[in-house]
């Protein structure tokens, strides 16, 4: 009987996770295409990056770790503290995007999981479309 290898462990376990993390935290502290994204986050982004490498972690296929934390991430239920509209999902995914594919090597899989990144990240907006 063969295990699988899960995305988490293709692409290199906890020191890529962290790297990838730290990476999109500091794309958003420096990308004015964030900058709206950045304004509902508070001015220290460690605990958010922490909780972020926690998260995609066990998404990934790695060790629980934000679910024995913190259980169900309930992510969209999360973030309603924030409001999330099409700006700052687009800047939120724009620091994930160039994040990625600064660390992650372009695989199929890796654009699987970009895929459903970037379904995640629509999915959490809680803020009404403005129309022009």
């Amino acid at each position: 009987m063969s295990e699988e290898v899960t995305p988490y462990e293709t692409f290199g376990g906890e020191p890529v996770i962290r790297a990838l993390c730290a990476r999109f935290y500091a794309l958003m502290d420096t990308l004015p295409e964030a900058a709206e994204c950045r304004a509902v986050h508070p001015p220290d982004l460690s605990r958010a990056e922490q909780k972020l490498y926690e998260y995609l972690t066990g998404w990934l296929g790695g060790p629980p770790l934000y679910t024995d934390k913190y259980g169900h991430p309930r992510l969209r239920m999360r973030h309603f503290v924030a409001p999330i509209g099409k700006a700052e999902i687009e800047g939120w995914l724009a620091c994930f995007h160039i994040a990625w594919a600064e660390i992650i090597p372009p695989s199929p899989l890796a654009d699987t999981i970009l895929e459903k990144v970037d379904a995640l990240g629509w999915h959490m907006e809680n803020q009404p479309a403005v129309d022009a």
